[in-house]
């Protein structure tokens, strides 16, 4: 016969297993609770970003418009005119903005000359992207020309000429679910087409 000892210590096996799911319990909470935090964090992130990146690209949009000295043709996602792309450029350049494929997209030709005296080079012409991923809000034009007292034209604009002023409205759709787009409008004058310039 085996000999019992005195004060025999040990965890039985329902010891073992109320441990073993209190164990289980506090790591997944703690997983659940690490892994929707870190979800959240990345997804804020991710916002942020898509909007710091809109408003740099609005920026650089209303600084090229705001530069204008003719309008081509206008529609309300659609604008054509002379301006200058770049800071150092020399003459304005034939600048047209439109949306393709989920993208906001610049077709820049430069001028031999300043308009009425210049000629477009078109072998010099380059397409930029804007925006990469363009967000198009339901009901929101991307452009909305206004006359020199601000009021609202509606296009298609038969006189080029009244345009006084453009808003630009832009948005980027949130990565976070039941969560509201983010949008940008901004409204600027074109400083080369004031009635008292």
């Amino acid at each position: 016969m085996g000999r019992k000892l005195k004060n025999q210590s040990g965890y039985t096996i329902a010891e073992l297993a109320v441990v073993m799911v209190l164990v289980g319990i506090m790591v997944g909470f703690t997983y659940t609770f690490f892994n929707s935090t870190i979800y959240q964090y990345f997804t804020i992130q991710r916002d942020a970003d898509a909007f710091y990146s809109l408003a740099q690209n609005y920026q650089r949009l209303a600084n090229v418009l705001r530069g204008a000295t003719g309008i081509n043709s206008a529609s309300n996602n659609d604008l054509d005119c002379y301006a200058y792309f770049a800071p150092d450029d020399t003459y304005v350049s034939d600048i047209h903005y439109y949306i393709s494929n989920g993208s906001l997209l610049a077709d820049v030709t430069p001028m031999t000359a300043n308009p009425p005296n210049g000629s477009p080079i078109t072998a010099q012409k380059k397409t930029y992207t804007v925006i990469d991923k363009f967000y198009s809000q339901p009901g929101v034009n991307l452009f909305t020309y206004l006359d020199a007292n601000g009021a609202v034209l509606t296009t298609p604009v038969s006189d080029l000429n009244t345009i006084k002023g453009i808003k630009i409205s832009l948005a980027v759709s949130s990565a976070a679910p039941n969560t509201d787009t983010q949008a940008l409008t901004v409204q600027i004058s074109i400083r080369n087409r004031k009635t008292n310039l």
